[in-house]
């Protein structure tokens, strides 16, 4: 779709409802026909690849190193071959991290594109998270520079190609401080255009002011020594990303962004201003339907709950009937606000980051109990379990083999297993997870704190020796390496084929073997729980502990046989369908005897 049908389109869509509870009249935008629908399961296995970092070959890894001296990934790295053997890793979508052109202290200007003052950039490669130009594809990632969106394009069809799905970020609340948009399609605005930057707010203003102020940089923050070009100067301030509204931000801050306006009055009691339309909605609506148009099947929304539930609830029913099965991801931290995003906000998925992450990974760490597993699933249970994407790794998280985190990763075995399989909701992996990544290095901006970087340019050496030139093969790695890709292979496998995983219900038996009703039953490190459906009954033991063999007799009381619909008195065979293999039967009175190695876990299919 060239631009001016694009605006037409637009146009032609008339007016918009702002009621949650009614959908707008349903549009015929970017149907990709082509595409099978999507999956009704809820159990994606989603695989993030950090875009810039995915197929770099350059090993040089010289601390603020520039693009030319580190290198950087390009779209064309992520080859057929690559998403061939993504494919047989058992994943279902690919989120492809920092696509959209974002600030950099890489010059383009012989591309036509304008530099960035590296004051209010971080790191030499930028934040993927500081949107430059929401129209645009990062000028990093091309081969060819001046063909860099036709490289996503071909990227996108790639992917689908390979049966697998796309999703890349949507960034809704922030935007580079020096945000100007020299891609924006005919007939759209673009953003700040417009503004009344006398007035701190206005409904109608995209951003927030600070009239008679100029931004500061804050303590200790300053351009680079080799750049020899003028201070940073904006006048009046604008508020920065992550809700200052100060001209002086601190270091710690979001100092490298402004906050968008979507009729939050936030010096005001946060009075809210909806009706009309803010006109940041219908921009981000426009933004969010140029990339639907792209191919793109599903959007990861950065740092949601900082935009109004009444925005989300107003944009993705548009979306959606744009672009039927398209999806959202919200990053949100808050479980206050879990059904409120998904049932007012429509939103598909959310991070299930302070719930079951936060659990696990102190299990991980040899701290924390079982037990707060048992309240996360008590709190997500019912009506919204499905819509929980669990993850041990992601872009702001420390890497699971790192000293920050647990030292080894093999302590990912019980955590990933249980987070896979405790509900029908969807999975992710973070690229080199399933290698042991383990950073030891400050790269620049980012320091040394356990991170792969986001902000600089940067090879990773375990996943170099995956990707093996270009050959994704795995031929540098080594046979523990192997032995952990393997792992995470066969859980992604399991999830796939297993009919109770994907669509089954739940069932606690941590009551059933706690407080001693179990000999041998560790009650805070054992996790043990049902899944079941009308064609297959797993009963699945996570041993968290760091050291000792549980050995013990887990206990399926009388009432989870009948709601499995299977006779309790009679004698079963349990066979292990992941790790081990083990074979053994027991009368469902009398317990499941069972002799777990220490980080290991047991998926026993009932028969």
């Amino acid at each position: 779709m060239n631009r001016r049908s694009f605006a037409n389109t637009l146009i032609a869509t008339g007016l918009l409802s702002t009621t949650l509870s009614h959908a707008t009249e349903p549009f015929d935008l970017f149907m990709n026909t082509s595409q099978p629908l999507e999956d009704k399961s809820d159990k994606l296995v989603i695989y993030q690849i950090f875009t810039r970092l995915f197929g770099n070959r350059n090993q040089t890894n010289k601390p603020w190193g520039s693009r030319d001296e580190n290198g950087v990934g390009k779209f064309n790295d992520i080859t057929a071959k690559a998403l061939q053997e993504l494919k047989k890793f058992g994943i279902s979508h690919v989120w492809y991290t920092g696509v959209i052109e974002h600030a950099t202290m890489t010059e383009y200007t012989a591309n036509g594109i304008r530099p960035d003052h590296p004051a209010v950039v971080k790191g030499r490669a930028g934040s993927p998270y500081a949107i430059k130009d929401y129209y645009d594809v990062n000028p990093d990632l091309a081969v060819q520079v001046d063909r860099r969106m036709r490289e996503f394009e071909d990227l996108v069809k790639r992917t689908h190609t390979n049966e697998l799905k796309v999703i890349i970020d949507f960034v809704p609340n922030h935007v580079a401080r020096q945000y100007a948009s020299d891609a924006q399609p005919e007939g759209t605005a673009d953003l700040g255009q417009g503004d009344d930057t006398s007035k701190a707010f206005d409904p109608k203003n995209n951003f927030y002011y600070l009239p008679g102020q100029d931004f500061q940089l804050p303590d200790g923050i300053s351009a680079p020594d080799w750049f020899a070009g003028k201070p940073y100067t904006e006048s009046p301030a604008r508020a920065t990303g992550n809700d200052v509204f100060q001209s002086k931000p601190d270091r710690n801050d979001w100092f490298e962004t402004i906050k968008l306006n979507y009729g939050v009055n936030y010096l005001n009691n946060r009075q809210t201003h909806f009706q009309p339309v803010p006109a940041t909605w219908e921009k981000m609506r426009d933004i969010l339907l140029f990339w639907a148009g792209k191919g793109v099947d599903g959007f990861r929304c950065d740092m949601a709950e900082m935009v109004p539930v009444e925005f989300w609830g107003w944009v993705i029913p548009q979306v959606k009937a744009a672009k039927p099965g398209i999806i959202f991801i919200a990053e949100i931290y808050n479980p206050q606000q879990y059904r409120n995003y998904i049932f007012n906000g429509k939103f598909d998925y959310l991070y299930d980051k302070v719930g079951l992450y936060d659990a696990v990974r102190r299990l991980m760490e040899g701290k924390g109990t079982t037990e707060d597993i048992t309240r996360v699933w008590q709190q997500e249970s019912g009506d919204f379990a499905n819509h929980m994407l669990r993850f041990l790794e992601n872009h702001d998280e420390q890497r699971i083999a790192s000293r920050h985190f647990a030292g080894d990763p093999w302590a990912a075995i019980p955590a990933m297993t249980l987070s896979a399989t405790l509900h029908t909701g969807p999975v992710m992996i973070y690229f080199g997870q399933e290698l042991g990544v383990n950073p030891t290095q400050a790269e620049g901006f980012q320091g040394e704190d356990g991170r792969t970087t986001i902000f600089d340019y940067w090879g990773v050496p375990e996943f170099q020796a995956w990707t093996n030139q270009g050959k994704f093969d795995g031929g540098g790695l080594n046979d523990d390496q192997k032995k952990l890709r393997q792992f995470y292979q066969s859980l992604n496998q399991l999830v796939n084929t297993s009919d109770a995983i994907r669509t089954g219900s739940f069932y606690d038996l941590q009551y059933a073997n706690n407080n001693g009703q179990s000999q041998g039953y560790d009650q805070h490190r054992l996790f043990s729980y049902l899944r079941h459906s009308g064609k297959q009954k797993l009963l699945i033991v996570c041993n968290f502990d760091k050291e000792k063999t549980a050995r013990t007799t887990v206990r399926i009381p009388a009432e989870a046989w009948k709601t499995m619909k299977l006779e309790p008195n009679r004698t079963y065979s349990f066979t292990d369908l992941f790790r081990t293999k083990t074979k053994l039967k027991a009368a469902a009175g009398a317990g499941v005897p069972i002799e777990l190695p220490p980080r290991e876990v047991l998926v026993l299919e009932i028969r």
